[in-house]
C-alpha cells in the first residue's frame, strides 16, 4: 500500500451545518471518485483522518462528516452520550442513524458540485458509520460501493450484547414516532426494494462479534440472493475468524475495505 504523506493539510468546511473534512490526492485529476466515510458512535469525523489519507493515496477525494450528535455537532461527553443512547437503543439510535443517512445526500450534492467529483460515490463506515452508509445506499443511486465494517442491515440489532460483558444482553427499548419513522423509511433490512440497483456492498464483520452479530449482514445477503439472483455477486460478507466488536481496527478490516474501493 502506498504510504499516505501524513503531514498533508485537510480542508474542512460546514455544508448546512453538517461539518466536514476532506483529503485531497496530491496528483488530482478532474472527476475524481469520491468516497465518504462515517465515524462509529461516540466518534468524530478526525479519527477518520488515517483513512482518508489511505484513500488519497490512491487517488480518491476522500471526505468524513460528524453523524448527528456527534463530534462538533454534539452537546454531551462520549460517556453521557453512550449513557442516554443505550437506556432506549431504538429511540435514541434509530434517530441518529436516520438523521445521518439524510444528511448524506446533501454532502454527496456538496462534493459533487463544489469538488468536482464523479457522480459514483463510494461510502465506508465503522460500526453505527457502517449501518448508516448501508441505509445511504438504498436511497441514494450514486452511491455505487459500499465498505461497512462491523456494521449491520437490520436496525433491531438482535442479539445484541454488552461489549465487555458478552453475556449480558442489551435492551433494545421502545421507539418514539419519531425515530419509529426513520426505521420504516430506511432500514435496508426492510426494504430490499431499495437495492434493486445491486450498489456494490462489503460487509466486513468480525467473526465473533456480541455487539453487532454478523447475522443481519448475512440475512441481507441471503435475502438479496433470493430476491435478485442475478446481482447476488453484488453483496458480500466477510467474517474475519476470532475477532470482537473492538478488534474492528484492527489493519486487516480496512485493508479489505481499501481493496473492495480499488478493485
Amino acid at each position: 500500500m502506498t504510504e499516505p504523506n501524513i503531514d498533508r493539510p485537510y480542508t474542512k468546511a460546514v455544508i448546512d451545518q453538517i461539518p466536514v473534512i476532506w483529503q485531497e490526492p496530491e496528483q488530482r485529476r478532474a472527476g475524481a471518485n469520491f468516497v465518504l466515510l462515517i465515524n462509529g458512535f461516540t466518534g468524530t469525523k478526525e479519527e477518520m483522518l488515517p483513512r482518508l489519507r489511505d484513500l488519497a493515496a490512491r487517488g480518491f477525494v476522500a471526505a468524513a462528516m460528524d453523524a448527528w450528535q456527534h463530534g462538533e455537532r454534539g452537546t454531551e461527553e462520549r460517556a453521557d452520550l453512550w449513557k442516554r443512547v443505550f437506556s432506549n437503543f431504538r429511540r435514541h439510535m434509530w434517530s441518529i442513524i436516520g438523521n445521518t443517512t439524510l444528511d448524506v445526500l446533501r454532502v454527496i450534492d456538496w462534493a459533487i458540485t463544489e469538488l468536482g467529483v464523479s457522480n459514483e460515490i463510494y461510502m465506508g463506515g465503522l460500526s453505527m458509520g457502517g449501518d448508516i452508509a448501508v441505509a445511504a445506499a438504498g436511497i441514494d443511486k450514486r452511491i455505487s460501493r459500499v465498505g461497512a465494517v462491523v456494521a449491520t442491515s437490520d436496525w433491531l440489532r438482535l442479539g445484541m450484547r454488552e461489549i465487555d460483558h458478552p453475556e449480558v444482553e442489551i435492551p433494545t427499548g421502545t421507539p418514539d414516532a419519531y425515530a419509529q419513522f426513520f426505521y420504516d423509511q430506511l432500514n435496508p433490512q426492510t426494504h430490499l426494494d431499495h437495492y434493486a440497483h445491486a450498489p456494490a456492498i462489503l460487509f466486513e464483520c468480525a467473526g465473533d462479534d456480541t455487539h453487532v452479530p454478523p447475522d443481519g449482514a448475512l440475512r441481507f445477503q441471503a435475502e438479496f440472493r433470493d430476491r435478485f439472483p442475478s446481482k447476488a455477486d453484488r453483496i458480500k460478507v466477510n467474517l474475519v475468524p476470532n475477532k470482537g466488536h473492538m478488534d474492528a481496527r484492527e489493519p486487516i478490516f480496512w485493508q479489505d475495505c481499501l481493496d473492495w474501493f480499488t478493485r
